[in-house]
C-alpha cells in the first residue's frame, strides 16, 4: 500500500503545520477525506480552534467546531503523520529581506519527529530555490534522515486568499512539485482529494517556487500604475476613479484601481523575487518600482487628510480623525502588514489624535503588533475628520448622514439637502467643512458634495 492510499484508507496521517489563514481551511478540508493533525506554536490559538472559534474567519466556527482535526500545539504529536504540509508566514524584514524564521524553526521543529517514509510538501511563499537549498537540509539535519532516500519534499504554493468566499481551496488550480517524478505523482494525488478545480503539475520545485511569487508580483506592479494615476490625477484636479471608469470601456483595459498595498501576499512576496535577483547580480528595476510607489501611498492619503483639513479651517495639532479600518483588505481579520497603520502613523506627526475602528479586524494581533486598540463604532463622535481606510461591507452599509453624525457638530453644517440644493458650489465650502477621506470611493463623490462634505478619494 504506498502513501496515498494509506491516506484515502486513514492508515495515514496527514500534519499541518501552522494553522493560520492558509493552514487551518487546508486542515479543515483534509479532515473529511483522512485523518489530520493541526499543529501550531500558538498555544491560544489551539485552544480557540478546540473550542470551536475560528479567529481567521476563513474556515467558520461551525466548521471548525464539526471538524475531525486533531488541534495540537504538541510538536511530538507530528511523529504520528507521514504527509506533512507547513503552512507558516514568510514576511519581510524591515529593511525588506525575506524573513525565513517561521519556516526554518518549523521544518526544524517537523525534523525532530520526521520518521522514513514521509513526504514533506511546503506551502509559504519563498523566493526559488529555499526548498531545496534551506528547508531540505534543516529536516536533514534536524532528523538525521536522508532526504531522497528516507523521506521526499515538494512544494504546493498556496492560493488562499483571506476574505474571498468565492475562490477558495477547492475551486482554485492547484499548483504542485516534487524532487522527482514520483513524489510529484503522490503530492497531486494527495491534493487532488480536496481540490475540485485540479492540479497543475509544475516541472521543478524551483519553477512552482517562482510561479507563487510572480502572480502576486504582476498584482502589484498593476497597482502601482493605478496609484501612480491617482497622484497625477491628483494634481490635475481630475477625479480617478471617473477616469478608470471611462477607460474602463475599453474591452482590453485591466480593471486595476489604486488603494492600499498590504498584507502577507502582494505587499511582500516580490520583495523575495528581487533579494534573490540581487543576490545574483541584477538590480530590479520595474518590480522595485511599483515597490517603492506601493509603499508611499499611505502618507500620501494622510497628508491629503491634513491638506482638506486645512481647507476646512480646522487646527491641525490636537484635531480627532477616525480611520474607519484597519485590516489590509475588506471583510478580513487579517492586519498583517497593513498600509493603513502607515496612515496613522503619519497623521500622528502632525499632532493629531487618531481612532480607530473596525468591526472585523482581530484586535488581538492589532495589538500585539501594532500597539493599537479598537473603539466600537458608536464612539466616533466629534471627529474632525473622518478615514474610511478600508471597504468592509459594515461600512458600505452607512449612509452620509450616518457619516455626518461623526463629525464635529457645526463644523460645517454639512449643509442640509435642502441649502446644498440651493448652494451654487457645495463642492467647496469657503469656511469650515466636514472631511471625508473615502479611500476606496465607498460612498457617491457627487452625494457626498451635495451634501457639504469636503470629499477626497484614491
Amino acid at each position: 500500500m504506498d502513501l496515498y492510499e494509506s491516506i484515502v484508507n486513514r492508515k495515514a496521517k496527514i500534519s499541518l503545520i501552522g494553522l493560520g489563514y492558509v493552514g487551518l481551511p487546508i486542515a479543515v478540508a483534509f479532515a473529511k477525506r483522512a485523518e489530520v493533525i493541526g499543529f501550531d506554536v500558538d498555544k491560544a490559538k489551539i485552544e480557540l480552534y478546540r473550542s470551536g472559534i475560528d479567529p481567521t474567519g476563513e474556515a467558520g466556527d461551525a466548521a471548525v467546531k464539526n471538524s475531525t482535526v486533531e488541534f495540537t500545539a504538541d510538536p511530538a504529536r507530528l511523529k504520528e503523520a507521514k504527509f506533512h504540509i507547513v503552512a507558516v508566514p514568510t514576511p519581510v524584514n524591515a529593511d525588506h529581506t525575506p524573513d525565513l524564521s517561521a519556516v526554518k524553526s518549523a521544518s526544524r521543529i517537523l525534523g525532530e519527529y520526521l520518521t522514513p517514509g514521509s513526504i514533506v510538501v511546503y506551502e509559504s511563499t519563498v523566493y526559488p530555490g529555499v526548498t531545496e537549498e534551506i528547508c531540505m537540509p534543516i529536516l536533514e539535519e534536524s532528523s538525521g534522515l536522508t532526504c531522497g532516500v528516507d523521506f521526499k519534499v515538494g512544494y504546493s504554493p498556496e492560493r488562499i486568499n483571506p476574505g474571498d468566499k468565492v475562490h477558495r481551496l477547492e475551486n482554485i488550480v492547484k499548483i504542485v512539485s516534487g524532487m522527482d517524478e514520483e513524489t510529484r505523482d503522490i503530492i497531486a494525488k494527495v491534493y487532488e482529494l480536496v481540490v475540485q478545480a485540479g492540479v497543475y503539475k509544475a516541472e521543478s520545485i524551483r519553477v512552482a517556487e517562482a510561479a507563487k511569487v510572480i502572480e502576486n508580483c504582476q498584482r502589484d506592479i498593476n497597482i502601482a500604475f493605478m496609484n501612480e494615476l491617482s497622484i497625477i490625477f491628483n494634481m490635475m484636479g481630475i477625479d480617478t476613479k471617473a477616469v478608470l471608469e471611462a477607460a474602463g470601456t475599453k474591452w482590453n483595459f485591466l480593471p486595476f484601481t489604486p488603494g492600499l498595498v498590504g498584507g502577507h501576499c502582494i505587499g511582500v512576496d516580490p520583495y523575495y523575487l528581487t533579494y534573490k535577483a540581487e543576490a545574483m547580480g541584477y538590480h530590479s528595476q520595474v518590480i522595485l518600482a511599483g515597490r517603492k510607489i506601493n509603499d508611499s501611498m499611505g502618507k500620501f492619503v494622510a497628508e491629503n487628510t491634513v491638506k482638506r483639513m486645512i481647507k476646512a479651517n480646522k487646527q491641525i495639532q490636537g484635531a480627532k480623525v477616525a480611520i474607519m479600518g484597519v485590516t489590509f483588505k475588506e471583510n478580513c481579520p487579517d492586519v498583517r502588514n497593513t498600509k493603513v497603520v502607515d496612515i496613522i502613523k503619519e497623521l500622528a506627526e502632525y499632532g493629531i489624535t487618531v481612532t480607530v475602528c473596525d468591526p472585523v479586524a482581530d484586535a488581538r494581533s492589532l495589538q500585539r503588533d501594532y500597539k493599537l486598540t479598537l473603539a466600537p463604532l458608536e464612539a466616533i463622535k466629534g471627529m474632525d475628520a473622518v478615514v474610511f481606510a478600508v471597504a468592509h461591507d459594515a461600512f458600505r452599509s452607512l449612509s452620509l448622514a450616518d457619516v455626518r453624525a461623526m463629525l464635529c457638530p457645526g463644523s460645517c453644517c454639512c449643509l442640509d439637502e435642502t441649502a446644498a440644493a440651493r448652494s451654487a458650489d457645495a463642492a467647496a465650502p469657503s469656511a469650515g467643512g466636514c472631511v471625508l477621506i473615502d479611500v476606496k470611493g465607498i460612498f457617491d463623490r457627487r452625494e457626498a458634495e451635495k451634501m457639504g462634505f469636503l470629499y477626497w478619494r484614491l
